[in-house]
This record gives C-alpha cells, structure tokens and sequence, in this order.
C-alpha cells in the first residue's frame, strides 16, 4: 500500500516536472531570450532614449534645440550639465506631462562654444530602467558681435560724456542686445539708450551728468543673438567717473570761446572758425579725444585740389581735440597770423593761438591742459547748420522726448527692469 501511494506521487512529481520542461521548451523554441521574449526584446538604452543633438557630434550649431525623448515608457529624470572653460552650470527644463519628452527652459537653444553633458533615466513599457549618457559640443563662432566702448575704461571725463558703443557687426535683434547692456550711475539718475543705425547704440541722461558721478557700464552680450547666426562674446563691466564741470561757447561771428569752469567764467579766448565757404558746424559737439601734436590733411576729410592733394596738409598740428567723426577740431594755430579774435579763415575747425611745437603758455595750450575728454563745446552764431546728432558724441543736440523714443526697447519694458 505505502509502495503505491510512494509511485503514485513520484507519477506527479515528474509530471509537473515534464510539464514545466515543455512549457520552458516551447518558450526556448518562439525567443531567443526566454522569459525576455514574452514581455518584449528589451531595446538599448540607444534605442529607447532619444537625445538631440545626438551623441558625441562636434559641430553642432548654436541655437538648435535640445530634446530628449523616449518612444515608449516614461523618463524619470534628466540632467543636463553646459560647461564652457573652466565654468559648469545646470541647464534648467523640464519633463512634460506625458513623461516622453524632457525640454529645456525658454527658447531651449545651445550656446556656442560649450560642452552639454546628457544624463537620462526612462522606465519603459515593461517597468525596466535604462540609463543612457551622452555628450555633443557645440562650434565656436566665426559670427562674433563686439562692441567697442567709449569712454575707456577707469578714465576721468567732462559732464558731456555720452556713452558710446559702436558694434563690429549690424544688429538685427536691436532689443535683445540692448537689454544686454546696463548703464548704471551713483549718485543715480534716469539714463536712456539711443541707436543710431544698426551699428551704434548710445547713452545719456536728459542734462550733463553732476560732477562726481560714479558710471558702470555692464555688458552682457555673451551668446546674445544679434542678428541670424551672429552671438555676442562680452561678458565684463567699464566704469568711469565724472569730473569738474567746463562747457565753453564759441561765438562764430563774435570770434571768441568763452570758458566755464562750474559755472563760473573762467577764460574769454579769442578764436578762428571757419571760412565763410568752409563754415563750422554750430550745436553742442564733444570732445572724444585729444593729441598733443597731429597731421591735418585735408583730403582725409573731403578738401581736395585739382590734381587731388588736400588744400592744406599740416605734418604738426598742435594741441588738437576732435569735436566731430567728420573731422572738425578745436586745435592750436601757428601759421595764420592776426586773425584770432577778427576773422574766421579755417575749414571749419576752431582754432585758438599757438607756436610751432605747440606751448602750453598759448591760448591753444593753456585751454588744452585745462580740458578733459568729454568736455562740451558749444559753437553758435555761424552760417552751417546744427551738427547731427551721431556725428561724434553730438546727442545732446537732441530733444530728451526725441532722444527716448529712440530705444528698441518699449517703454514700459525698461521701467519694468
């Protein structure tokens, strides 16, 4: 009776046994991955997590999007790291709701010359974990936007100052790198941008700054996309402080320069403008540099003979300051003789009275030692009209209401900032 009931369960035992043999033979039989095969070959981490740009690429172009995606599952995390030198920093983005798609914050473009580093986690359609890792670069720029700054840097300027940055490049995106840049002055005051063109953006307040201001110019213009393909690089801060107050008027017709020194007078200087056919510009125009001795020739600036040589060409042209791009000078004279103070001969410079050489016991270096980059010179009373406003720092010939309105950026913006 035992050695029955014994036989009966060993019969079952190997039955069971059998069954599951043939069970696991048919599964071998339909996959080569077994149990594997009944849930769904497993992809690649490659395969299941998308990452655009893809892995290891060396070029990419800056301003494509940058996506990771899975084609099944969900994405559990995703961690994006920009390296560019010896600087890392988080990319911030974001899983949407569906759990496919990672992107990141904002406009999601690349930055040019980095490294992006990808590290996605996915569970997909079976509940496994895949874990992929990718790194792509981006080109460094030939399309580079600088802007050079005016005043330099750490220097110590008259109240006229204007802000100046002409940009090497045309800028399509006016806003963008306007916002870019911030004009900061202590004590503070309403300070507003103006373009010229799509090459020069400057900056001033509604009157002359106060003598003793403090101003911090911010670029901000790295990976500011100008113009289509075209990124800012500049990422540092000028500064400059003002100095005393000295604004002078020359009187054309009078043929004098009165000097100012905070509001009292300082000097009458007698003068020579321009010659009734080479008249002076009349208006507010700043002094943006200022050379100890330099050569004047005219055909450098439109006054030609016949055979096409300048109609004065003057090797050392002593204490010179220049008042306008177009080249009119506030200078010392040595070669005319009793003029100052009775007519106006010149091509449409002031001149003030000097030696050869140039002396700081004249008129013309007396005024030049006592002058600063930045320094207004206001002419008046001459036959020529009002020196335009981008001709040199001449923005203070504008009105203030006309002078705002030439911001790309809104108003209400720039309030708001």
């Amino acid at each position: 009776m035992d050695a029955h009931r014994r036989a009966r369960r060993a019969g079952t035992a190997l039955t069971a046994v059998l069954t599951w043999a043939a069970l696991l033979a048919a599964v071998s039989a339909c996959t080569s991955n077994g149990l594997d095969g009944m849930l769904g070959k497993p992809r690649s981490p490659e395969e299941a997590i998308h990452i655009r740009p893809a892995d290891g690429s060396r070029t990419v172009r800056p301003g494509q999007e940058l996506t990771v995606r899975v084609a099944s599952g969900r994405l559990e995390s995703v961690k994006v790291v920009k390296s560019r030198g010896a600087r890392e920093s988080l990319v911030p983005g974001r899983i949407e709701a569906d759990g496919m798609t990672w992107r990141p914050d904002g406009d999601g473009r690349l930055e040019p010359a980095a490294v992006y580093t990808v590290d996605a986690v996915a569970l997909d359609g079976h509940g496994r974990r895949l874990v992929r890792h990718a790194t792509f670069r981006t080109d460094v720029l030939d399309e580079r936007l600088i802007g050079r700054v005016t005043p330099e840097h750490r220097s110590t300027v008259g109240t006229g100052m204007i802000v100046s940055l002409e940009f090497n490049r045309e800028v399509r995106n006016r806003a963008a790198v306007e916002r870019a840049i911030h004009v900061r002055a202590h004590p503070g005051v309403e300070i507003r941008p103006h373009w010229f063109g799509r090459n020069r953006l400057d900056f001033r307040p509604e009157k002359y700054w106060k003598p003793g201001t403090k101003v911090t110019v911010g670029l901000r213009l790295r990976d500011v996309e100008a113009a289509p393909g075209v990124y800012g690089v500049q990422h540092r801060t000028y500064s400059f402080t003002v100095g005393r107050s000295q604004t002078s008027l020359v009187d054309a017709a009078e043929h004098t320069m009165q000097v100012r020194r905070n509001g009292e007078l300082l000097a009458t200087v007698p003068i020579t403008a321009g010659a009734p056919k080479t008249t002076t510009y009349n208006g507010k125009m700043v002094v943006t540099e200022k050379l100890e001795v330099t050569r004047m020739n005219g055909a450098t600036v439109g006054f030609e003979d016949a055979d096409g040589k300048g109609e004065y060409d003057i090797p050392d042209v002593p204490h010179a300051m220049r008042l306008t791009d177009s080249g009119t000078f506030l200078h010392g004279n040595y070669w005319a003789r009793g003029v100052f103070g009775n007519a106006n001969v010149s091509h449409g410079c002031v001149g003030l009275r000097d030696v050869k050489g140039g002396s700081s016991a004249s008129p013309a270096g007396w005024f030049f030692d006592r002058s600063l980059v930045g320094d207004v010179v206001e002419v008046v009373h001459s036959d020529d009209k009002k020196v335009a406003p981008d001709n040199g720092l001449g923005g203070w010939n504008m009105g203030w209401k006309e002078w705002k309105a030439g911001s790309a950026v809104n108003q209400s913006d720039m309030d708001g900032t």
